[in-house]
C-alpha cells in the first residue's frame, strides 16, 4: 500500500509500552491505492549487493543472519520507489554514499551492532539525505504513523521541523503539553535534557523527546528576543480535537487545530448547528487555520469543499504525474461571506485551504504568511510491517502558485505576544460583518463576490 501525504513532524511519545515515533502531523491520508511491490530493477539489486559487501568490509568479525537477507530485499525496494517515485531524479551513486555514511554513523556509535541493524541505519540515512521530510520507519514508528491519522496519540504535542538546520517548532497542537507550556512557533528546540540538538537527524532529536505519559523532558528554548531557558514539558497521551466552534455576535467563529479523519464531518456538523442556533441568520463566518500544521490531505480537499460549490482546490505535480482535487459538494455556509485566520504556525493543509479559498476569490485571509510547506509525501509499506515516506511531489493552489514559500494574507496583522487582546481575531469578526453588508471590501486578491 502506498498513501499520498504531506505535512511536518509531530513530536509524540510511548503509548502503553509501545515506542512510538515522529509522525506527519500535517496533511495524512491513506488516499492512494495498492503498489504492487513487483521485483527490484536492476541498479536496485547492484545496490543491495553493494551495501551487502560494505557491510562485510565493516563488520568482518561475524557472518550476516537469514534475517540480513530479507532486509537487504527492502533495502532494494526502498531503492527502486526512490529511483521510481522521487520527486526529482536522484544518483545512484549519491544515494549509495548516504548510506554507506549512514553505516559507518552506526557502527562508530555502536561497533557490534547487528548487520541487520546496519541496513536499517543505511536505509534511513539514504532517506534523510534526499530532504527533511522523506523518512524510513521501523515497525513502531510505522505502527505510530498509522495511530497518528486517527488524531489519538501519546507526547508532548508539538510540531517540528529541521529542513532549516536547527530544530524549530511549527506550532504545538491545541489543548497539549507543549501549548500550556508556552512554546511558540519560531521557537527553537537547542538541548533536550540537557543534551544539544544541533548535531543530530531529525529523528535522532526525536528520540530524545519522546517518552512515557507522565514523564517529563527539559527542554532548551532560544527564542527570538529572548535569552534562552529552560522549560520542562510533560508527556501525556492526546486526543486532538481538531474542530471547535461557537458564535461571536453574528459571526460563526470555526477553529481547526489539524486536519484527522474526522475533520470534514466535524466541520460540516458544526457549521449546521450554527445555522440551526441561530435560525439560519448567522451573518457571516471565520475559519481560524492559525498554528494549524497540517493533517489529512483527503480533509483538507473536505474542507474547502464545504465552503466552495465546484472547482479546483488543489493539484499536484510529481516527476512524471499531475493530480487534480476538485470541489463538488456545495456550499454549505450558503454563501456567506468568509474570513480565514492564518499565521506561521499554518502550514501543509491549513495552506491547501487558505491558497484555495483565496485564489477561488471565496475568502479573505488576515493574519501573517503562513510557513511555507509545499511538497507531498506518499506513505508505501514495506515487508515486515515497516514503511518510509518518500517526497513523490509538490503542490499547487488553483492559480497555479507553490504554497514552499508560503500564503500572504490579503490583510497583514501581526500577532502581538505582549498583549492579551487577540487583535487577529477581532479584525478578522470585523471584517466578516463588513463583507456581509455587502462585496465592496477589496484586498489583494479582489472583492468577495
Amino acid at each position: 500500500m502506498k498513501s499520498s501525504v504531506n505535512g511536518f513532524l509531530t513530536v509524540i511519545g510511548r503509548r502503553r509500552g509501545l515506542v512510538t515515533s515522529i509522525v506527519v502531523g500535517a496533511v495524512l491520508g491513506w488516499v492512494v491505492g495498492c503498489v504492487n511491490a513487483g521485483y527490484p530493477a536492476a541498479d536496485a539489486r547492484l545496490a543491495a549487493s553493494k551495501l551487502e559487501k560494505e557491510i562485510m568490509a565493516l563488520r568482518s568479525d561475524a557472518a550476516p543472519t537469514r534475517a540480513v537477507g530479507q532486509d537487504l530485499r527492502m533495502f532494494e525496494r526502498v531503492f527502486d520507489l526512490v529511483k521510481e517515485d522521487y520527486v526529482h531524479p536522484v544518483d545512484d551513486n549519491t544515494l549509495m554514499a548516504a548510506a554507506t555514511e549512514g553505516l559507518k554513523s552506526a557502527l562508530a556509535e555502536k561497533a557490534d551492532m547487528p548487520h541487520d541493524q546496519l541496513v536499517g541505519a543505511a536505509t534511513k540515512a539514504m532517506l534523510s539525505s534526499l530532504d527533511p521530510y522523506s523518512e524510513y520507519m521501523d515497525r513502531k514508528a510505522f505502527q505510530s504513523l498509522r495511530e497518528e491519522t486517527r488524531g489519538r496519540f501519546g507526547g508532548l504535542g508539538i510540531e517540528i521541523t529541521k529542513r532549516d538546520g536547527p530544530l524549530k517548532v511549527v506550532s504545538p497542537i491545541e489543548g497539549t503539553p507543549a501549548e500550556r507550556a508556552g512554546l511558540m512557533p519560531g521557537d527553537i528546540i537547542t538541548h533536550a535534557n540537557g543534551t544539544p540538538i544541533e548535531p543530530l537527524s531529525l529523528i535522532d532529536a526525536v528520540e530524545l523527546l519522546r517518552g512515557e505519559p507522565g514523564t517529563s523532558v527539559l527542554l532548551t528554548i532560544a527564542r527570538a528576543g529572548t535569552s534562552d531557558f529552560d522549560v520542562s514539558v510533560r508527556r501525556e497521551l492526546i486526543h486532538v480535537v481538531s474542530v471547535k466552534s461557537r458564535l461571536e455576535g453574528e459571526v460563526g467563529y470555526l477553529r481547526i487545530s489539524s486536519f484527522s479523519e474526522d475533520t470534514g464531518a466535524d466541520l460540516a456538523d458544526a457549521i449546521q448547528d450554527i445555522r440551526n442556533e441561530t435560525q439560519d441568520k448567522v451573518q457571516a463566518f471565520v475559519l481560524d487555520l492559525r498554528n494549524n500544521p497540517g493533517g489529512l490531505l483527503t480533509q483538507s480537499v473536505r474542507v474547502a469543499d464545504l465552503f466552495l460549490d465546484s472547482g479546483l482546490v488543489v493539484y499536484t505535480k510529481g516527476r512524471d504525474h499531475e493530480q487534480r482535487f476538485e470541489s463538488h459538494g456545495g456550499d454549505l455556509t450558503n454563501k456567506r461571506p468568509l474570513v480565514v485566520l492564518i499565521n506561521k504556525g499554518s502550514a501543509s493543509a491549513s495552506e491547501i485551504v487558505a491558497g484555495a479559498l483565496q485564489d477561488r476569490r471565496r475568502a479573505a485571509l488576515v493574519g501573517e504568511k503562513s510557513f511555507g510547506k509545499g511538497s507531498v509525501q506518499t506513505i508505501f509499506d514495506l515487508p515486515d510491517r515497516r514503511g518510509m515516506k518518500l517526497t513523490t511531489a509538490l503542490y499547487f493552489t488553483p492559480n497555479g502558485h507553490s504554497v514552499e514559500g508560503g500564503i500572504s494574507p490579503d490583510v497583514e496583522i501581526v500577532d502581538d505576544p505582549d498583549t492579551e487582546e487577540d487583535e487577529q481575531l477581532r479584525r478578522a469578526l470585523a471584517l466578516a460583518i463588513e463583507l456581509a453588508g455587502g462585496p465592496s471590501v477589496y484586498w489583494n486578491s479582489g472583492v468577495v463576490q
